[in-house]
Order: C-alpha cells, then sequence, then structure tokens
C-alpha cells in the first residue's frame, strides 16, 4: 500500500473502532487530515471547529486562512504540507478536547505520523504541544525547536523528529498581539528544515 493507502485505513480503522462516539454522534464529519503524504513538515492542531466540521476538511477556517498567509510569508503552501489535529471529531460548542478523547484519538495521531515520517512537526497550540511535550508552557517555548524521538508501538520504530511548538493560529484572531509573534516564529521554519537536511 502507498502512503495515501494507509492514511485511508487510518481513516477507516477509526470509524470501524469506534473511537469516541459521543463525538462521532455529534460531529457532522470525520477530519482525519489533509495534504501531501510526502510532506517534510507535520502540522497538528487540536480538534476540528465548526468550518472544518462542515467540509471535512482541517483548517479551513478563519485560522485556516491565517495559516496560509503564514505558509505563503515562508514560501510554503497548502500542498506541500500535510495538516492534522489530535482529535479528529469536532467537540461540541467548540469546547476543549477532554484529555480522554486526547489519549482515544493518540495512537491514530501516531500511526499517521509513522506512515508520513516528517522532519518537523509544528504543533499548534497547547494541546496538541502537550501531546508530545507533556510539561512545556507554550507561553515559554513557542517558537524553540525540540528533537525528540517518538517510539510506535506496532513496530518497535523509532521516528526522529523536531517538534515546533507555535501558538494557535486562532489565538492571532482574538488577540492581534500574537499575530506578529506567529509570523516571527513562522520565520525559522525554513532555516529549521535546512538544518536537518
Amino acid at each position: 500500500m502507498n502512503k495515501q493507502q494507509l492514511l485511508d485505513q487510518i481513516r477507516a480503522d477509526i470509524i470501524s473502532d469506534n473511537v469516541c462516539p459521543d463525538l462521532a454522534k455529534t460531529a457532522k464529519n470525520l477530519v482525519i487530515g489533509d495534504g501531501n503524504p510526502d510532506a517534510n513538515i507535520v502540522f497538528i492542531g487540536e480538534a476540528p471547529g465548526k468550518n472544518e466540521d462542515e467540509q471535512g476538511l482541517p483548517f479551513v477556517g478563519a485560522s485556516g486562512k491565517f495559516l496560509n498567509e503564514m505558509l505563503a510569508s515562508v514560501g510554503l503552501e497548502r500542498k506541500d504540507i500535510f495538516i492534522t489535529n489530535i482529535v479528529k471529531y469536532r467537540p461540541p460548542n467548540n469546547r476543549d478536547p477532554l484529555p480522554q478523547e486526547k489519549k482515544d484519538f493518540l495512537p491514530y495521531l501516531q500511526r499517521q505520523l509513522e506512515v508520513i515520517a516528517p522532519k518537523v512537526v509544528i504543533t499548534l497550540g497547547r494541546h496538541s504541544t502537550n501531546c508530545f511535550l507533556p510539561d512545556l508552557q507554550i507561553s515559554k517555548a513557542h517558537g524553540e525547536p525540540k528533537r525528540i524521538k517518538l517510539q510506535f508501538k506496532e513496530n518497535d520504530d523509532v521516528l526522529e523528529v523536531v517538534i515546533l511548538p507555535l501558538y494557535h493560529p486562532a489565538a492571532a484572531l482574538y488577540n492581534g498581539g500574537m499575530r506578529q509573534t506567529l509570523l516571527d516564529d513562522f520565520s525559522a521554519i525554513p532555516a529549521i528544515l535546512k538544518k536537518i537536511n
């Protein structure tokens, strides 16, 4: 199977494994992710919002527009990256994902990373950052790359990646001062990729 087929299989498994049935009942769509399965960069948000739930695609609302703008600022487009969330169904009323929901979806996120094998994982917001770096405070560590090893249970593989914690693009929509911080943090991405290559 090629990478896209493997990613499609993860989607099918989430449905057949009945992950987070309460969320599945209230959501319109399973939002598995979107982009290039061969990407060097994977972006991970927390959970789909209203627009994402309606369209079945991640980051298509106002946050997504700002994300596209930031990608363009470093010469990237959506087709160059892969983007997903920890939780794949929209939580009711856009509430934060619960710890158990994140835990239930984490194995599927890990499988996505295993298939794509990116060099850089960019976590958007504290929920996704804390999945990989549980003790990290985003306010203190945003924009600072960390090299970590991800261990996969299925086959004992280890994927060494650079995690770049960033504020969630939505933060800039509520707080104008965050906009420049995010753009500044984003501007480090090409140098990080170059260093890895």
